[in-house]
C-alpha cells in the first residue's frame, strides 16, 4: 500500500492554512460593514480591515458571487441579499431564553443579587425571565408579574429606548443604564440596561436589583460596568451591533 509523500501531506496542511486564512479575511470585510453604512469603497475596506485593495477585490469576487456582497454602480460595495437570508434563518433559530438565561445567570453569580427581563406591555412591563438572588433576604418579583412602567430603571429604561422625551430618559438614553434607589419601593434599589435585536429594535431592559439595605448607590455603580457588559453580550447574540452599550460600558471607567 502506498502512503503519502511527505510532500503532499505539508501541502495539504499549507492548502487547508491557505484556505482558513482567505475565509477569515473575508468575514473581516464583511465585518467592516456597520448598522450606519449603507456602503463602504474599496479605500474605506481597506482602512477598516488593514487588508491589501488587491486581497479585497480577490475575496470580493468570491462574495459577490455568493451575494453576499453587492458592487453599486458608483463601484462601492454594500452587503448582498444572501447577509439578509442568513440573518432571516437565524432569528428563527433563536430561541430568546436560550440566549438571555445564561447571562443572566452569570450576572447574578457575579453580583449575588436578583437579575430580571423586562419586556414593555403598553403603559405596564412585564417580567418575562428571572434569576434569584443567592442571599435570603432578597428582592422578590415573579415571572409573569406587572409594574408600571414611567417608575423604577427597568421601566424608565424601557420608556428610555421607547421614545419617552425630556429627563431622565434623554441622559438613559446617552448612558445606556438608569440607576434608582427607592424608585418604585422605598426599599429595593436596581440598575438597568437595555437589551436590542436585529436593526435596533428594544427586545427588553435587563435589570440587576436587590434590597437597598444592602444593594446601595456604591454598590450598584460598581455593577453598572457587569451589567453593561451583560447586555452588549445580549445584544451580539440577538444579531445586533452592540458598540453603544460597549463604548457606555467603558465609558463608567471614568467615574468617581
Amino acid at each position: 500500500m502506498d502512503l503519502p509523500s511527505r510532500s503532499t501531506d505539508t501541502e495539504s496542511r499549507r492548502a487547508s492554512a491557505e484556505g482558513v486564512a482567505a475565509l477569515d479575511r473575508a468575514i473581516a470585510i464583511l465585518d467592516a460593514f456597520t448598522t450606519a453604512d449603507r456602503s463602504l469603497s474599496l479605500a474605506e475596506i481597506a482602512a477598516r480591515t488593514g487588508l491589501y485593495k488587491s486581497t479585497i477585490l480577490r475575496l470580493a469576487n468570491s462574495l459577490l458571487r455568493g451575494q453576499l456582497l453587492e458592487r453599486l454602480d458608483d463601484g462601492r460595495y454594500r452587503v448582498g441579499p444572501a447577509t439578509f437570508r442568513l440573518g432571516a434563518l437565524y432569528q428563527r433559530s433563536v430561541v430568546a431564553v436560550d440566549i438571555l438565561l445564561p447571562i443572566m445567570r452569570d450576572l447574578s453569580e457575579r453580583s449575588w443579587e436578583s437579575v430580571a427581563f423586562y419586556v414593555r406591555s403598553g403603559d405596564v412591563r412585564t417580567c418575562l425571565y428571572r434569576v434569584e438572588s443567592k442571599h435570603p433576604i432578597r428582592y422578590t418579583i415573579r415571572e409573569g408579574d406587572i409594574l408600571p412602567l414611567l417608575v423604577g430603571s427597568g421601566g424608565r429604561v424601557l420608556a428610555a429606548f421607547s421614545g419617552e422625551p425630556g429627563e431622565p430618559y434623554e441622559t438613559i438614553r446617552r448612558t445606556c443604564n438608569c440607576l434608582a434607589v427607592g424608585d418604585r419601593d422605598p426599599e429595593t434599589a436596581g440598575v438597568s440596561a437595555p437589551v436590542f435585536g436585529p436593526g435596533r429594535i428594544l427586545l427588553g431592559a435587563l435589570t440587576l436589583a436587590g434590597p437597598s439595605t444592602r444593594v446601595d448607590a456604591a454598590f450598584l455603580q460598581r455593577m453598572k460596568r457587569p451589567l453593561l457588559e451583560a447586555a452588549a453580550r445580549a445584544t451580539r447574540a440577538f444579531g445586533e451591533d452592540a458598540s453603544m452599550l460597549e463604548q457606555a460600558s467603558l465609558a463608567t471607567e471614568a467615574l468617581p
